[in-house]
């Protein structure tokens, strides 16, 4: 039994309780989306029900590898690729706004030569700004109420990048705005600088709107979300199955595999795979999922609490803040709070290369925890050793 808790104390550092906040909400996505995409594999596998089984199980444990290699990592060295990528994704989601996979009528996905695997470049984009973000803000926080020298690049970053995603993709660039706003405001720029952040991010999603692929798609969410908040019969038909996934559920569900409304709900494997989870296993799986993701949150800002250096803190606050607030964002939508985004449930919903970067992030929390730990262990190592030259 020592043996097995000195290896894991070895090979798994960083928070533990953001490990088996990840682990749990892993292995419960297995169940969940197996669950839901019962009626999908007889649609297109020929009734072969366990082919997204194995293929998610897949993704699920090497995001989960994924996240242990990235938080192996100094986090720190982050620091050095972050603008690169940063700058590539810019290219990136020019080149997949024109010739990109189109899917549900949004330019979002481009193929990687070779392994034909699509991906997503608003994902790189948003894991690189943020971590960018960080590290201007960390190393400019003597001059950092410079609106040239220091803001000014930043500001440009968001914008340009917030526009370029959202011309296909406006809920995921208002998400990413948000993050930014909130890395900003606890990396100590004034407040009347934020405003001027606001004002270009609200110029590039509107540029965004007018031109972008999803203009018509957001301005109907919009005004159906409203609309149906004066007239139940017009409820949009997603969210009408949601909620009668959610009536049904009842306080303990019906049981794992028991849903109905995956037959009728559009994408109950990802957009609404919290209406499967509340109708499986009723408000109390429902609240639990909640507990968790704002657990995750908590251990976060705990991160970001105890981190010695700027750098660090910014990071894992604003990873942090992007995956919790994701999952609020689709649960909300969920349950009627909200207007229709198609934003995947973080560690639950089924994913590609989504699943891989959701791993990146938690990996990159988990090494500003373990570094953090470790440069406090060296400091008091040090002292210690002080103190005894300082007795001899």
């Amino acid at each position: 039994m020592n043996s097995l808790k000195a290896w894991i104390d070895e090979h798994f550092k960083g928070d533990p309780i953001i490990w088996a906040i990840v682990i749990l909400l892993s292995l419960f996505s297995i169940l969940v989306v197996y669950s839901a995409t019962g009626t999908l594999a007889y649609k297109t596998a020929g009734g072969n029900t366990e082919l997204y089984l194995f293929r998610h199980s897949f993704l699920v444990f090497l995001s989960l590898f994924v996240m242990w290699l990235a938080h192996k990592m100094p986090y720190r060295k982050y620091a050095l690729y972050a603008r690169l990528f940063m700058y590539l994704s810019i290219p990136l989601l020019a080149v997949t706004y024109m010739f990109g996979s189109n899917i549900n009528e949004a330019n979002r996905w481009l193929t990687i030569p070779v392994i034909n695997q699509a991906f997503q470049p608003s994902d790189l984009a948003k894991l690189s700004l943020i971590a960018a973000l960080a590290a201007m803000l960390a190393k400019r926080q003597n001059n950092i109420k410079d609106l040239t020298g220091t803001l000014l690049p930043v500001i440009l970053s968001i914008g340009v990048i917030c526009a370029l995603i959202g011309m296909a993709n406006m809920s995921t660039a208002i998400l990413l705005l948000m993050t930014c706003l909130l890395i900003m405001f606890i990396g100590r720029v004034p407040v009347k600088h934020l405003a001027l952040v606001v004002m270009v991010g609200l110029l590039g999603l509107s540029v965004a709107v007018l031109t972008g692929q999803r203009r018509e798609t957001f301005n109907s969410r919009i005004e159906a979300f409203m609309e149906s908040k004066d007239d139940d019969s017009k409820i949009p038909f997603q969210a009408e199955q949601s909620y009668i996934a959610i009536a049904t559920g009842g306080i303990t569900g019906k049981g794992p595999g028991n849903s109905e409304q995956r037959n009728s709900l559009p994408h109950p494997y990802s957009d609404f795979i919290y209406s499967i989870i509340i109708e499986e296993y009723g408000m109390v799986g429902g609240v639990t999922v909640l507990f968790l993701y704002l657990a995750l949150l908590y251990r976060g800002m705990r991160i970001v609490a105890n981190s010695n250096k700027a750098f660090g803190g910014l990071l894992s606050a604003g990873l942090s803040f992007a995956l919790v607030i994701q999952a609020l964002v689709n649960m909300a939508v969920a349950v009627g709070l909200g207007p229709i985004t198609g934003l995947p449930l973080p560690l639950l919903s089924m994913g590609g290369t989504s699943l891989i970067f959701t791993g990146t992030a938690l990996g990159i929390i988990l090494s500003v925890s373990r570094g953090d730990h470790q440069d406090e262990a060296v400091a008091s190592d040090s002292t210690k050793v002080s103190n005894r030259l300082r007795t001899a």
